[in-house]
């Protein structure tokens, strides 16, 4: 039997490596392909097929971070969350939300410029900052440095810009008050980037990912994309899972929004088209999830 493992990370658990790994133990004797895969945030690297990169760039809190990323065939490929994530501050504990800055990310994007790439896709999530992107796009090259580049960014929320620090400001340490000053921040923000580089970013679907990285980088000239999306059509998932007899996929935790804009949908839904049976593994699944699993004929585990 062709067993395909293609998962996201089971985060604080498995990597995305580790568990195709799991699954090719527990399939000994069959053929196992293991596929990482990633919706955008931490993992996006280890789809892609791993760093082959570093960089020392700012940290989130004005500290050095050596840097880890891709660039292959003329297609980079960044976590804003090795350069700006919330891990490198210990957490929300250890986190400023009013000084956090992308700067970092920023410079790993002019990095990836100047070493020649195309093709820049940077991954969202983890961010310890709602700076709106602001350090972000103050590290990039000139804009005509950028022209001829394809700058995508790939996230798996759709929260608006103007939001960032409502809806995430919470998980990155940020007081009641310190949210109202970052929202009022991300206001002026709009308009900056709308006078400066006639985007306007308020009400762009995704904008306010990463505390509004998204968003800034849009005023850049990035696009935005679903990550899971983006990521399975860059590896040919649907190529593998056509070749396969059984597709394992999963995470820590399959709830409901799994199946929006979630690796676990994305992985169903393209095995439904190739017509190949699925079992998800999920650390927890919950029961409504259950029930929409069972409905699409699914196993689970």
């Amino acid at each position: 039997m062709h067993v395909l493992a293609c998962a996201d990370k089971f985060r604080g658990t498995l990597t995305a490596p580790e568990f195709g790994e799991a699954v090719a133990a527990g399939a000994e004797g069959h053929e196992v392909v293991i596929q990482p895969l990633a919706d955008g945030g931490e993992g996006t690297l280890d789809a892609f097929g791993g760093p082959n990169r570093r960089t020392t760039v700012t940290g989130p809190l004005g500290d050095p971070v050596d840097t880890a990323w891709r660039l292959s065939g003329g297609r980079a490929v960044i976590e804003m969350a090795r350069a700006s994530g919330l891990s490198l501050v210990g957490g929300a504990d250890g986190n400023d939300p009013l000084e956090a800055t992308t700067a970092g990310t920023g410079e790993l994007i002019a990095k990836a410029v100047e070493a020649g790439a195309s093709e820049i896709i940077v991954g969202l999530g983890g961010s310890a900052t709602t700076d709106g992107g602001l350090g972000a796009l103050r590290a990039l090259p000139a804009p005509s440095r950028l022209r001829g580049v394809d700058l995508v960014v790939a996230c798996d929320v759709e929260t608006r810009f103007t939001d960032a620090a409502q809806v995430f400001g919470p998980q990155k340490g940020a007081t009641a008050a310190q949210i109202r000053l970052l929202t009022a921040r991300l206001e002026r923000l709009v308009d900056v980037y709308r006078s400066e580089h006639g985007a306007d970013v308020a009400d762009v679907v995704g904008g306010g990912a990463a505390g509004g990285l998204a968003g800034g980088l849009v005023a850049a000239g990035a696009r935005l994309e679903s990550g899971a999306a983006l990521i399975a059509d860059a590896v040919d998932l649907y190529d593998k899972i056509e070749s396969a007899d059984l597709v394992v996929t999963g995470e820590g935790r399959v709830d409901a929004t799994s199946f929006d804009g979630k690796v676990v949908g994305a992985v169903i839904e393209l095995a439904a088209a190739a017509e190949c049976d699925v079992l998800v593994i999920g650390g927890r699944i919950d029961d409504d999830a259950r029930h929409r699993l069972d409905d699409l004929d699914v196993a689970w585990l």
